[in-house]
């Protein structure tokens, strides 16, 4: 992870000292903090709340699942030397079953929230630098870095707000 980030840190430097030495003229930079404008858009902020209701029932049922597993190993403890050889086996083996139904639901919730939020959120990424692209075209800025990437800038640089504006703008929440 660390590579990755010099490596693009690398990149950016080269470019900003390509664009410097280039010509005469003074380069236009702008900083965008990217994930914040993706994630403050209208447009995720609705698609999360849309997918936390569309995947409430399912959580709601594991959470049904998970106090239904505490009462049985409440029973066990409870009437424990009380139950027979058999009945204690029956709800134990309930438990488990009950257990493994928990672990299967449980992964494949995540699994499946994880795979929707990643389309979402890779949409939007992409969206999102097509309307920074825009914005930087028309403030006649040559360069627009991630903020991950930037030991210091001048607050006065940064496009974030005007970015998520402007996606606001161009993909307004339906």
């Amino acid at each position: 992870m660390f590579r990755t980030s010099a490596v693009r840190l690398l990149v950016a430097s080269c470019a900003m000292l390509a664009a410097a030495s280039a010509g005469s003229a003074q380069s236009k930079l702008a900083i965008i903090n990217l994930q914040r404008a993706v994630l403050e858009s209208a447009e995720i902020k609705k698609a999360s709340a849309e997918l936390e209701a569309k995947y409430r029932p399912r959580q709601q049922a594991i959470e049904k699942l998970q106090k239904e597993i505490q009462g049985l190993q409440q029973n066990l403890q409870s009437n424990a030397g009380k139950l027979t050889p058999q009945a204690e086996a029956d709800l134990t083996a309930q438990g488990q079953r009950k257990q493994r139904e928990l672990t299967r639901q449980t992964e494949d919730l995540q699994a499946d929230v994880d795979r929707e939020r990643n389309d979402i959120l890779g949409r939007s990424s992409q969206r999102m630098q097509e309307v920074v692209k825009k914005l930087a075209e028309e403030k006649g800025i040559d360069i627009v870095v991630d903020v991950s990437n930037t030991v210091y800038f001048k607050p006065a640089l940064e496009i974030t707000t005007e970015s998520i504006a402007a996606y606001d703008k161009t993909y307004p929440a339906k």
